[in-house]
Order: C-alpha cells, then sequence, then structure tokens
C-alpha cells in the first residue's frame, strides 16, 4: 500500500513538473513565439510572419505550406502543436453600441440639455 501511495505521489509531482504543452495559434504569434515550435528557427519563423503580413491570416493549417521551406513532413511534426483558431473580438467592438434614437448624450453634469427646452 506504501508503494502504491508512493507511486502515486511520485506520478502527480512529475506530471506537475512538466510544463503544458501550449497549442500556438500562428495568427497571432510572433516570431519569437514561433520559434519555440518543433523545427522552426529565426529564418522560418520570420518567413511565417512575413508570409502572414503578405496574404492574411492563415485559414488553415495546412496552409503552412505555402510558406517557403516547410513541407509535408515539418507540417506533420508542426500539426499538433499550432492552430489558426478564431482572433478573439477586440474588447471595444464588443461593447454595446447607443442606440441612435437617444439623441446625442449630454456630458455629466451639463445643464444645457435641460435648459435647451422653452417654458411657456
Amino acid at each position: 500500500m506504501r508503494r502504491l501511495i508512493g507511486a502515486l505521489v511520485l506520478a502527480l509531482a512529475a506530471a506537475l513538473a512538466l510544463p503544458a504543452m501550449a497549442v500556438v495559434n500562428i495568427n497571432t504569434a510572433t516570431k519569437d513565439e514561433l520559434i519555440g515550435l518543433p523545427g522552426i528557427g529565426a529564418a522560418k519563423a520570420q518567413a511565417i510572419v512575413d508570409y502572414r503580413k503578405l496574404n492574411g491570416n492563415f485559414k488553415s493549417v495546412d496552409d503552412l505550406r505555402n510558406v517557403k521551406g516547410i513541407g509535408a513532413k515539418r507540417l506533420e511534426k508542426l500539426r499538433p502543436e499550432v492552430t489558426v483558431a478564431p482572433v478573439p473580438a477586440k474588447v471595444a467592438a464588443s461593447a454595446p453600441k447607443a442606440d441612435p434614437r437617444a439623441g446625442p448624450a449630454s456630458a455629466k453634469g451639463d445643464v444645457r440639455a435641460a435648459e435647451a427646452k422653452p417654458s411657456k
């Protein structure tokens, strides 16, 4: 029983010590992030960034084949490490838009809007 508990504790410690493998989004990754991928050095990372700037975001991981120097074998090594997941929308873009029927907004404490009504 002690051996079993010891083995479980050791296995848990080893699992926690291993760094988590993060998937890299090739549409948002920097050159330095790309260099961390298997088989990608500084030149290939720059080629990926340049391709992305010239052609826009990758539609699929398979589009990496269009980058000079990335062939079928390298792509297969990269496939589990990369993604083209959608880029999250900016916070400002997801903010609710003002109702156009509400008219122009006045500044806090602005009494001009209240004074604009003529009194009868």
